[in-house]
């Protein structure tokens, strides 16, 4: 037997890489290879580095490699394995097997061995996989027989894909050859079969990554649009078309030439991606993780613009090549589907208009020129599938044809009354508009329709706030919006629901949506620039005057509701009263609470939790109180706290507690105690810190797991003194809470009531049994002493927040009303951070009144209220000093926390 290996010489691997002949005359007589191949691989692979960064594409290098691999492999084969060389076969498998190799890529190797064991064998075949590891080769390998071969890829669609890429390189070839028979579509996983596991192979790595591949932290090889899913139009095309390349598929009629460039074109950019990512890490890694994104950047020539980083650049052209691989692949997949499990069935089509029909279930165009002859037939193909949701798709050739004619999609087409009304009608159907936004941004219809979509496609912002790019989570918004007119989506949120039911006009809804980042990434105020090209769209496309002020208002202010929820204490009657003025009337208010929620769930799935929930209901039904009276008569404080007085009183007399007695307590709470908390609350604080009696000098700590503000409320009743906040919000950094809001008040009589929300660090609510009365027994122990807290420790940064860098920023504001002063830290967030925030206030004696503690990404926006010694505002010279202790404190330890050390 001879080996297998396809012929080396100047020509397949050249002599600057390596000199086979020398290489050869090298290994002669050595008995230890390994070592040799070792020094010859490392010297190889710095050379094609070397070259990378001169400017050789990654297409050139990638298969140089897979060869410049072949001839050590088969080398090692050949004077490790002696007598047993000829035995088996020695296969490349895999990505290796298809003759792609990057730097830090898998060898994935088989050896194929006859069915009747041969002594010896086994352990010559660990010697040539120890020495594989030896020269410094990540190897994947299987030793198997043909029968274990078919076996294995019968019950295994991925071992089966694996054996149809494999490549001989050395010994029986005989052997080799019966296994593709045997393995063949004719013995197992005929082309029909292949092609549905391989789709639903597909659509559940898509669901893995959320069917989205624009995630701020993608994996180039396995997020949709992908690498793996230019794999599998490859893996279908050779099993059912029996094809050798991509190339054959423009030969087999799949394919134009002008799509095959752009397949083409894809794979290739993603391969340099890739190829400089493994170089980058100095490991396999698919991940185009934060780390690496800048430098990257960097090295495929972005530079910062005036509006845009060179990052957001870089990985806006990634977003977008890859939703133009997503649209071929799925388009070549419609095609295999058409032909591989319909080409035999004759089906009449069914005709729905003059322009257009359905055949076996996917609506075609009933001519190939219709979209040339009538472009206005490009959106009412999408309206036709809002009207017809029993049709599954677009026919392929359609789509292709509605590629074709996107240059059709021009200013005279805008300006036609018919399209803008098509369009109109597309957001007023009962069902199916998220979809049909979605699959005409996908095709690239939306962008060509609304331009400045066109710049938001594939933008995303260089943070961890926005975990998707602009595009994809404005679709989301708009997905957001539609469920809650949905019946069958009811239950996930009744009162938005309810909301929603009611609104006279929900397109005006789903327009703001579409509108409400728009102008992302040009400079300025996108909520201005936004509301601006809201509302000359709507004025095109029909709408009253009043209609188009309120969609641009909506855009305008489509951050007001979640920024007053977050850093403003709405539970101060002001503060309501602005907000409510601000949105006129129930049905503003309506529309923008239905807005703020779908904009933050679309932000970061994980954002979206049940303290931000109950925090923006409570504004609503304060706002909508407000609205209600009437802005010329307000609700002042006086009415609000009695109101609560009376409800707490009626709840405490069913609990049995005297009418004196709650006096008694209550004699010393100011107003701004009835302000902020419940009457449910007010009746929990009162009864428990009666039943504690002779003992409030100790502690009172009162932990509900439940609360009404979502999350878990951690309350404190003890005696005033200072650094009470900073030994509690310690505390509960040492436990792993992390604090969203804290509401600090001080009685007449020198005991202090502190309420924290804290959600366990997963952002998990706490069990109640161990962890309650953990925490419990360290507030206790902790607030009992009589110390200073202790100067909190720096704890290294998350991977991810390590390379954002936030400048911290200090502003202090009067608020005359309360008596305090206002202080806003602005700061990159890391462990700790209200602990060393506390720690500082704690050194100057300063009382926090109240604290409004907003995560938003990467940057953590606090609010702290504060008075000196003697509860009075802060003077200027003590400002002064705070600012320059917070400021050092942040920006001096900034490096020591991105690096991770602990001190």
């Amino acid at each position: 037997m001879v080996a297998m290996a396809p012929a080396l010489d100047d020509e397949g691997l050249d002599r600057q890489l390596l000199d086979l002949d020398a290489l050869d005359s090298q290994l002669d007589g050595d008995p230890n290879p390994a070592i040799r191949l070792r020094q010859t691989l490392r010297d190889a692979d710095e050379t094609l580095a070397a070259r990378f960064q001169e400017g050789t594409p990654a297409s050139t290098l990638v298969p140089l490699r897979a060869t410049l691999m072949d001839a050590i492999v088969i080398r090692l084969w050949q004077r490790l394995m002696g007598d047993f060389a000829d035995i088996g076969c020695l296969v490349a498998v895999g990505g290796y097997g298809r003759g792609e190799l990057h730097p830090a890529s898998d060898t994935d190797l088989m050896v194929l061995v006859p069915a009747t064991p041969v002594e010896g064998l086994d352990a010559r075949l660990t010697g040539f996989i120890t020495a594989l590891w030896d020269v410094g080769i990540e190897v994947g390998h299987s030793v198997r027989s043909i029968d274990d071969c078919v076996t294995e890829a019968d019950k295994d669609i991925t071992v089966a894909t694996n054996l149809m890429e494999a490549r001989p390189l050395a010994g029986d070839s005989t052997l080799f050859k019966d296994m593709e028979a045997a393995t063949s579509p004719f013995r197992i996983w005929p082309g029909p079969a292949f092609f549905e596991a391989k789709w639903a192979e597909q659509q559940r790595r898509h669901e893995r990554y959320h069917d989205t591949a624009y995630n701020l932290e993608p994996n180039l090889k396995e997020s949709p649009g992908g690498l793996r899913d230019i794999h599998m139009i490859g893996w279908v095309a050779k099993r059912h078309f029996n094809a050798n390349s991509l190339g054959d598929l423009v030969d087999l009629g799949f394919l134009t030439d002008g799509e095959y460039d752009a397949l083409l074109q894809g794979q290739h950019f993603l391969w340099d991606l890739r190829f400089a990512l493994h170089l980058q890490a100095g490991r396999r890694e698919d991940r185009l993780l934060f780390e690496y994104q800048t430098e990257l950047a960097r090295q495929f020539g972005y530079k910062d613009a005036e509006h845009t980083l060179a990052v957001e650049q870089f990985m806006q052209r990634y977003y977008r090549m890859i939703m133009r691989l997503n649209r071929l692949n799925e388009m070549l997949l419609q095609l295999y589907q058409e032909s591989i499990l319909y080409g035999d069935v004759d089906e009449k089509p069914r005709l729905l208009n003059k322009r257009f029909q359905v055949k076996r279930g996917f609506i075609e165009v009933t001519h190939r020129n219709i979209f040339k002859r009538y472009p206005i037939a490009i959106l009412e193909l999408f309206l036709l599938m809002q009207q017809h949701p029993e049709v599954r798709g677009i026919r392929a050739a359609t789509v292709r044809q509605l590629r074709e004619h996107r240059y059709l999609i021009d200013e005279r087409f805008r300006e036609d009354l018919r399209v803008r009304s098509l369009f109109m009608e597309i957001l007023r159907q009962p069902e199916g508009i998220t979809h049909a936004l979605r699959r005409m941004h996908g095709h690239g219809i939306l962008g060509r329709y609304i331009p400045a979509f066109a710049e938001i496609t594939g933008r995303m912002q260089y943070d961890l706030f926005h975990v998707y790019t602009v595009d994809t989570h404005t679709l989301m918004v708009v997905r957001n919006l539609r469920r809650l007119a949905m019946p069958e989506h009811r239950g996930e949120f009744p009162l938005l629901s309810q909301i929603h039911g009611r609104i006279p006009k929900p397109e005006l809804l789903y327009l703001a949506g579409l509108f409400h980042d728009i102008a992302k990434g040009r400079g300025g105020d996108h909520s201005e620039l936004g509301a601006e090209d809201a509302y000359a769209f709507c004025l095109q496309h029909g709408l009253s005057r009043y209609d188009c002020r309120f969609v641009a208002w909506l855009v305008r202010k489509h951050l007001l509701m979640s920024m007053t929820a977050q850093r403003r204490d709405i539970s101060d009657p002001a503060v309501i009263n602005e907000f409510a003025a601000e949105a006129g009337d129930l049905t503003h208010l309506d529309y923008l609470y239905l807005l703020t929620v779908a904009d933050i769930r679309a932000t970061d799935p994980k954002l979206w939790n049940s303290w931000r929930e109950a925090l923006l209901l409570e504004l609503y039904r304060r706002a909508s109180r407000a609205l209600r009276r009437g802005l010329g008569a307000p609700v002042d404080e006086e009415e609000l706290v009695s109101e609560a007085q009376t409800r707490a009183r009626d709840l405490l007399r069913d609990q049995g507690l005297h009418h004196m007695t709650v006096r008694s307590i209550w004699r010393h709470f100011t107003p701004e105690y009835f302000l902020r908390y419940t009457a449910d609350e007010v009746a929990w604080h009162t009864a428990a810190i009666h039943s504690a009696g002779s003992a409030a000098h100790v502690p009172l700590i009162l932990i509900d797991p439940q609360t009404r503000r979502g999350g878990t409320e951690v309350f404190i009743y003890t005696r005033d003194r200072d650094n009470i906040f900073a030994l509690a919000v310690s505390a509960m950094d040492q436990l792993g809470l992390d604090i969203q809001d804290a509401r600090i008040i001080t009685t007449t009589n020198g005991y202090t009531l502190d309420s924290f929300l804290v959600l366990e660090e997963t952002d998990q609510g706490l069990e109640r049994d161990a962890r309650t009365a953990m925490i419990r027994e360290t507030l206790t122990e902790v607030l009992g002493e009589t110390r200073k807290p202790p100067e909190p420790g720096h704890r290294g940064l998350p991977r991810r927040l390590r390379h954002f860098n936030t400048p911290t920023q200090v502003d202090f504001s009067e608020d005359t009303g309360n008596g305090r002063t206002a202080v806003e830290l602005i700061t990159g967030d890391q462990p700790g951070l209200l602990a060393r925030v506390g720690s500082v206030f704690a050194r100057h004696s300063l009382r926090v009144q109240n604290a409004k503690i907003a995560t938003i990404g990467e940057r953590a926006e606090d609010v702290f209220f504060l008075t000196d010694a003697d509860n009075a505002p802060l003077t200027p010279a003590l400002r002064q000093q705070l600012r320059s202790e917070l400021l050092e404190l942040f920006e001096g330890d900034s490096d020591i926390m991105r690096r991770g050390d602990g001190v």
